[in-house]
């Protein structure tokens, strides 16, 4: 007889790592997008045992979020290659926000970066705002509705 497993007890989600294919462009969007303080980068003088200790960022970069969670950039991938969310994988990530005003806030930042986006929307019980950085991944701002 074949026992049901016990589900994990998570707390949360700890973080989430994008691969990218250029890391500058990549910063510059998600620095000027949503200002998050960097928690780990490796410094240009890093010496060898700098570098071994931060082996875990592939030469990339990861942020600190609102809420304790962490988003890392792995410039990895080549130029030629290309985000879909109709492979398996990623779909999309969408982030909180506190409320419509900040969708709307939002739209303005992303117009003035020149990244295209849908316009708010109503998604039922949620506001969202979707739209791609400059890899093409999809990401969306969520806001609940009040």
């Amino acid at each position: 007889m074949t026992s049901t497993p016990t589900p994990v007890a998570t707390t949360g989600v700890s973080h989430v790592r994008l691969t990218v294919r250029d890391l500058a462009t990549s910063r510059r969007f998600y620095d000027a997008l949503f200002g998050w303080d960097v928690a780990y980068e490796l410094p240009a003088d890093a010496d060898e045992a700098t570098r071994e200790q931060l082996w875990f960022l592939f030469g990339g970069v990861i942020y600190s979020t609102p809420g304790g969670g962490l988003l890392g950039l792995r410039p990895v991938a080549s130029a030629d290659d290309a985000f879909s969310e109709d492979r398996v994988g990623l779909d999309h990530l969408a982030l909180a926000v506190a409320d419509r005003a900040a969708l709307d806030a939002a739209v303005d930042t992303l117009d003035a970066l020149g990244a295209s986006h849908g316009g708010v929307k109503d998604a039922g019980g949620l506001w969202i705002l979707e739209f791609r950085d400059p890899d093409g991944i999809a990401l969306e701002l969520a806001a609940p509705k009040g």
